[in-house]
């Protein structure tokens, strides 16, 4: 490298610093993403669901609330909670896990309403019939997860953290909140206004 090298003194013109900005920055437009993706999801629930879907969405906003106080309050516990790339896609998917359980639940719900009951009983029976098939899905979920924190390192142990406590948090605003909300709404007010629930289709007679 000396050879033909130029008997010039070498001055610093400029520094520049590389730390955890880029990281910051990652962390903010994940963030990002996921309230993007949140509102998405509510937004699609809405539209299709009606009046189930806002009460989807209200569990959801619950279930965003309860993450974020469980982050928050891990500060004054052993097990403090760093929240990473990897940690928000774990969060992200476990509200993925939450929106399925509550499809299942609303499915079964119309199809017991399109056999003739009535609203608090379809309610009951959705769930019901809803129950065994979020059971597996979440318990397989977090099996895998272990799996994950007891052989995986760094990242991914983060990943499977927050996943599995995601998937619980979902499961109980899913299970109990929405539940909860139904039975207390699911009465005679519901019942007059089963547009708000599904599409209402008129026969012939009623045509004429």
């Amino acid at each position: 490298l000396n050879e033909g090298a130029l008997p010039v003194k070498l001055t610093l013109d400029g520094q520049e610093s590389i730390d955890s900005v880029l990281g910051a920055d990652s962390l903010r437009r994940s963030l990002i993403a996921g309230i993007v993706g949140l509102i998405a999801v509510m937004v699609f629930m809405i539209i299709y669901y009606r009046f189930l879907g806002v009460i989807a969405s209200l569990a959801l906003i619950t279930y965003t609330a309860f993450m974020i106080s469980i982050i928050k309050l891990s500060a004054f516990s052993p097990w403090q909670i760093t929240l990473t790339l990897s940690g928000i896609a774990g969060i992200i998917l476990s509200i993925g896990m939450a929106v399925d359980a509550n499809i299942l639940i609303f499915e079964r719900t119309k199809e017991e309403i399109k056999r003739g009951r009535n609203i608090s009983s379809a309610i009951e029976e959705g769930f019901r019939r809803a129950w065994t098939s979020i059971r597996d899905g979440n318990l397989s979920t977090i099996i895998t997860s272990l799996i994950l924190i007891f052989f995986g390192t760094g990242f991914i142990k983060g990943f499977a953290i927050t996943l599995i406590i995601g998937v619980l948090v979902s499961l109980f605003t899913a299970i109990v909140i929405v539940r909860t909300t139904l039975r207390f709404i699911g009465t005679q007010w519901l019942e007059d206004r089963m547009w708000l629930v599904m599409r209402i289709k008129k026969n012939n007679e009623d045509k004429k």
